[in-house]
């Protein structure tokens, strides 16, 4: 019976360490169980480095963390060139949870556990940027990185909401940036500056905002999401119905499919998969269809039913 190499978060406190004990029940019951919890990045890379190649040693890697932890994990494997090597799964335990939700794995780790157990592995696409850095979830810029940057004070007082916190105060204070946007080597037709650009493979970001409400990581496209909600008033509006998961349909937003973007223009900052980048004026990605296979649910409702 081939092993489950277990990642988790060497600083996870007591109350996590509990749950985390419960996944492992749930996973030794039916597979042999290999634990390292990491301390860094350069932790993370040793054991992929000790780790015995299949299909003598561990075939399936269990992240049993959080967003920023799934993002480490791929991010290191694929450095390494060994992202196709492994099946990885993921046990949400963190904050936001966001890539969790749009791949429909359940809020509670050991029932997640369970799904992981009783899953097929799917072709999951990964996002790289022009300067070779992935994104599993999701990247923004525009509203969603300066939401990001507002919501940091918010967070520890009001968890997952602090990001809705941060949303609105950007709403009310930032004018939006001045940029081009071009998919598939076609520009997006300019309606003024842009209030933000979304790119991913996930619907969701800070802790349950439906940002790309039709992405699926498994559907070999890319969702973009541009907003020209401009003036105040509009930008608000925005802002209440990104809340919701609706704004794709305002006739200020272009929501669109495909495989490559680009955005130039006025400085600006990014989300990705939850962390900001240096301020920069152009970044472009490109999808990599099925780059990793993943244990993910065969079947999850659908977005009406989610909604309802």
């Amino acid at each position: 019976m081939k092993k489950i190499l277990v990642i988790s978060n060497a600083a996870a406190g007591d109350d996590d360490t509990s749950v985390l004990d419960a996944v492992l029940d749930v996973l030794r019951a039916e597979r042999t169980v290999q634990l390292e919890a990491t301390e860094d990045l350069d932790h993370l890379d040793r054991v992929f480095k000790e780790r015995v190649d299949p299909p003598e040693g561990c075939d399936t890697i269990v992240v049993v963390g959080g967003d920023g932890s799934l993002h480490a994990v791929v991010a290191a494997l694929h450095a390494r060139g060994e992202l196709g090597d492994v099946t990885l799964a993921l046990v949400p335990l963190g904050t936001g949870n966001d890539f969790a939700r749009s791949v429909h794995l359940d809020e509670d780790p050991a029932e997640a556990a369970r799904q992981v157990l009783a899953s097929d592995a799917r072709a999951v696409d990964l996002i790289i940027d022009d300067t070779g850095q992935i994104t599993v979830n999701a990247v923004h810029l525009g509203l969603g990185a300066d939401a990001g940057i507002a919501a940091k004070p918010w967070k520890d007082r009001f968890g997952p909401l602090g990001y809705v916190v941060g949303a609105a105060i950007s709403g009310f204070t930032k004018p939006g940036v001045d940029v081009s946007v071009t998919i598939d080597g076609k520009r997006v037709r300019p309606r003024g500056r842009v209030l933000q650009v979304a790119i991913g493979n996930g619907r969701y970001v800070g802790g349950g905002t439906s940002l790309l409400p039709e992405a699926d990581p498994a559907d070999g496209e890319l969702d973009v999401s541009v907003s020209y909600a401009n003036p105040l008033h509009r930008r608000i509006a925005y802002v209440v119905s990104l809340r919701f998961g609706v704004h794709d349909r305002r006739d200020d937003v272009v929501y669109v499919r495909g495989r490559h973007v680009e955005v130039a223009g006025e400085e600006f900052r990014l989300n990705s998969d939850g962390e900001i980048s240096e301020p920069t004026r152009s970044r472009s990605w490109r999808l990599e269809q099925g780059a990793f296979r993943m244990l993910l649910p065969a079947t999850a409702p659908d977005k009406d039913e989610e909604t309802a």
